[in-house]
């Protein structure tokens, strides 16, 4: 997906071994739609060439404030200005710890201080990924200055965990490089979400027959996991609680992980006494049998099936939607339906007996481990339509009707 396209951004480097991930940085935002304009330290030079960065990014790298290039399509030698006004963002990855402490002083020594310095406050934000030494990271100067930077409005990056350069381990690695393109893809994305807490529920649940045996279903929870990224994305605080799948954590986001039905009610009744939206992606088994057994049931050779007996589990939803939060409007609940057939008849029933403002509804074997849906929105006032997209780009879209419909909303 180009999530950057029509997007031009500076990418600064500043001395450090982590450089040699800006080069695929640039590759990445590149590939997302992004036009990136390499600005280098003398520092960075030492660690990687601007020759390998300007065939990265295609555009002439500029390494001086006394570089007598036009910049920005003005020749008038003033490329920190020029390149500056032509950004939708300055990405400083690496940054180090002596750049930071230029920055909080206001010093503007080189070309890419000069830049951060001088960039309009109000519409070039600045994003900055630490790298440095895990002692580098933690001293009291350090952790002052990421503070004042925060505050004086730019956006300092956690760091990553892990063995150094230096052959320590610790706090201090910057973020690799597929991090660095989701938070610089997620600066760009509207803060509808901003202030709730979101709770999405993924992916299937496993009901226990024996040790080794049980019911579940074609749930890949892809779509849960969708969502959870753009409630991030759009500026929630997000818990994911997913049934039994592998797929990756979104950015970002607080996983639990659960099994049964009776694990994942658990696990949302809980979180939901706190938060704000409750998106119920997940496809919970409604049935689970009325036993296990301690050992795998084996065949004896009769020809004889062993008599199961089920019992219904659960309704979650049901039970969330009709707690005195949800009724409040203190909780937004947000209810999916995996139809095989009639899926407007059987959302809009759904969404009743569920008593939730909002149901989702998809053809479920049109949808299950594919990387694409379409949904039906059925809510008090009808039904619309999110046709066929991938399940990320519809997931964007579900988080903006959820926020259009959140009570306090503006209303259109």
């Amino acid at each position: 997906m180009n999530d950057l396209a029509g997007k031009h951004l500076v990418l600064g480097l500043s001395g450090g071994i982590a450089c040699y991930k800006a080069a695929e940085l640039c590759r990445a935002l590149v590939k997302a739609g992004a036009s990136v304009q390499v600005v280098m330290t003398e520092a960075a030079a030492h660690f990687i060439t601007p020759t390998t960065m300007q065939a990265l990014s295609g555009r002439a790298v500029f390494c001086s404030q006394w570089d007598e290039r036009p910049a920005g399509g003005v020749d008038n030698s003033m490329a920190h200005i020029n390149l500056s006004r032509e950004a939708d963002a300055i990405v400083v990855a690496p940054a180090s710890a002596d750049f930071m402490a230029k920055l909080i002083h206001g010093r503007a020594d080189d070309l890419l201080s000069l830049m951060c310095l001088a960039r309009p406050l109000d519409r070039v934000p600045l994003l900055l990924a630490p790298a440095m030494n895990r002692e580098m990271w933690a001293h009291p100067a350090t952790q002052r200055n990421v503070a004042q930077l925060r505050a004086d409005g730019a956006v300092v990056l956690e760091v990553g965990v892990g063995e150094q350069a230096c052959g320590e381990i610790g706090d201090g690695r910057m973020l690799e490089p597929d991090e660095l393109l989701y938070d610089v893809s997620r600066l760009f994305r509207p803060k509808v979400l901003a202030g709730q807490q979101v709770v999405v529920s993924a992916g299937p649940t496993f009901e226990a027959i024996d040790p080794v045996r049980g019911l579940t279903n074609l749930s890949s929870g892809k779509m849960g996991f969708a969502i959870a990224r753009a409630a991030h994305e759009a500026g929630a605080s997000v818990t994911l609680v997913a049934g039994p799948v592998s797929l990756p954590t979104p950015r970002g986001v607080e996983r639990i992980n659960v099994r049964s039905a009776l694990d994942m009610q658990r696990a949302l009744n809980a979180l939901t006494q706190t938060a704000t939206v409750f998106i119920s992606a997940a496809a919970v088994a409604d049935w689970r049998p009325a036993s296990t057994t301690d050992e795998k049931i084996k065949k004896d050779g009769s020809g004889r099936v062993p008599i199961l007996e089920f019992v219904e589990n659960p309704d979650i939803l049901a039970g969330i939607a009709a707690t005195p939060r949800a009724r409040s409007g203190a909780l937004y609940c947000v209810g999916f339906a995996a139809e095989s057939h009639d899926l407007l008849a059987h959302a809009q029933a759904k969404r009743a007996r569920k008593g939730v403002p909002l149901l989702v509804g998809n053809i479920g074997p049109d949808t299950f481990g594919q990387d694409d849906n379409a949904l039906l929105l059925v809510d008090a006032h009808g039904t619309s339509e999110l046709t066929r997209a991938t399940k990320l780009q519809l997931a964007r879209q579900l988080v903006g009707e959820i926020a259009r419909r959140l009570p306090g909303a503006a209303a259109g």
